[in-house]
């Protein structure tokens, strides 16, 4: 048992704060500066929130980084957490006005950028800012624990930095001002969030943070006011985390979903002529669709739509709809190219091409074929006028005979042969033994024609 409480003991030294912290005079005088929003301050903001409108517009990881290291708007909001701890209204009433302001400053200059700015495109960076889930509040909580422990401390490092660049207070406030400069709300509306979630978490570590290094009260504290303050500060924290959850819960059955998808994909969709260009898993208002695009030789796609769906759920995706794209028509539909190499695409494109150009020569052979059973009577009807005189009119074709029974396929050469004279046997077996031997097979078939008969039954 003792050996248990010196291990605690020892545990617990580690972290102490006696001796780590400066005055809290000194403490609340450089958070108290951090504040206000006047002269210089404003303009350094204004900067701030157009290079970091600069950088979402660019896609430019590093110039947003740079922005949000030149911002000073986590000054108010370490405030606000700072007032609630030691219960100081008029520090809290002055921080909260500041941060509307200068929130209100962000937005506008950044919707004037994005008006004039010719490149209106939502980029990665952008879009990143307009899905808020848990995880970034967690990072707003963390990240204003160390913010408040860094002011507090002798030894402040390189933490101010880092947590401006952590908690990301700059980018959705750019991406409300895209909203409000293209009217597009979703992106309005997620980015203001964001922006929410960053500064009531913040500000709730901050003011735990300040309890937790035990700062004395404002000469003016009023207890039941305070205890008022903090019912409230619970209170917004609680109702802004629940929505986060629920988008966490959407965020991870989207992941699940597509992680599925894309195992389903590799394990069944392999072709011997036909491969997977693109595919996609999407899900919208409930419903769920895999989106695959293949090229190559053209599949049945009814059948090939019902064997696929029946293996659906063998990997999770019941009640998945299933999308099967051919050809180059759909392809170019469905922007199937994006995320290929132009090396792939070529690879790709060659092989349909080499395909089509097979199908191509096949179809041209069986043409030339069939060109050719319909001339030949025309090229062998003089010599038939000298050799067989009896034979008035001559056409040659190939027929498929199926055997009912077996279900066999035979073909036949077929002369369809109208006399002009009565032949006799021997003779129509010597015409049958030339036509075969002019034709280079092995047998022809006779068929006697009588057109005058047919025309007296019609």
């Amino acid at each position: 048992m003792n050996n248990f409480k010196t291990a605690f003991a020892n545990l617990r030294g580690y972290f102490s704060l006696n001796g780590f912290l400066i005055p809290q005079a000194d403490a609340e005088q450089s958070i108290r500066e951090g504040v206000s929003f006047r002269g210089t301050n404003i303009l350094i903001l204004i900067f701030a929130i157009l290079i970091a409108s600069l950088g979402l517009n660019t896609n430019s990881t590093a110039v947003i980084i740079g922005a949000m290291l030149i911002s000073p708007l986590m000054g108010p909001i370490i405030g606000l957490g700072l007032a609630i701890g030691i219960e100081d209204f008029e520090l809290l009433k002055r921080s909260l006005r500041n941060l509307v302001v200068a929130a209100a400053f962000s937005v506008l200059a950044s919707t004037v950028y994005f008006l004039i700015s010719p490149v209106s495109e939502g980029h990665s960076e952008l879009l990143a800012r307009t899905s808020p889930t848990i995880y970034d509040v967690l990072i707003g909580f963390f990240g204003g624990g160390a913010g408040i422990f860094a002011i507090a401390s002798k030894n402040k490092g390189n933490v101010i930095p880092g947590v401006a660049i952590a908690t990301a207070l700059m980018p959705p406030l750019c991406t409300v001002g895209y909203g409000l400069a293209t009217w597009q709300m979703p992106y309005f509306f997620g980015a203001l969030y964001l922006f929410l979630i960053n500064s009531i978490y913040i500000c709730l570590a901050t003011f735990i943070g300040v309890k937790l290094m035990h700062f004395a009260r404002a000469h003016t504290a009023n207890p039941l006011r305070a205890k008022k303050l903090r019912k409230v500060v619970y209170t917004v924290s609680i109702l802004t985390l629940l929505p986060s959850i629920y988008l966490t819960y959407n965020m991870l059955r989207l992941e699940r979903f597509q992680q599925s998808a894309d195992r389903f994909v590799s394990e069944e969709m392999h072709f011997p002529a036909t491969q997977v260009l693109s595919h996609s898993a999407v899900m919208s208002h409930g419903q769920k669709q895999i989106n695959v695009t293949l090229i190559g030789k053209v599949l049945p796609k009814d059948s090939l739509t019902l064997a696929l769906s029946a293996r659906l759920r063998f990997y999770g995706l019941q009640g998945a709809k299933l999308n099967v794209v051919q050809g180059d028509n759909g392809m170019a539909a469905t922007g199937s190219l994006a995320g290929h190499s132009v090396k792939e695409i070529y690879e790709i494109a060659q092989t349909s091409l080499v395909q089509k150009q097979q199908q191509i020569d096949s179809l041209r052979t069986l043409l030339d074929a069939r060109n050719a059973d319909d001339s030949i009577s025309a090229h062998l009807a003089p010599e038939l006028k000298v050799i067989f005189p009896q034979v008035a009119e001559i056409a040659i074709t190939k027929a498929v005979f199926g055997n009912i029974d077996s279900g066999g396929l035979d073909t036949a050469n077929i002369a369809l042969v109208n006399y002009a004279k009565p032949i006799s046997a021997a003779s129509r077996n010597e015409l049958a033994r030339y036509l075969a031997a002019r034709l280079r097979v092995n047998e022809v078939e006779l068929v006697q024609v009588d057109k005058q008969q047919k025309q007296q039954k019609q």
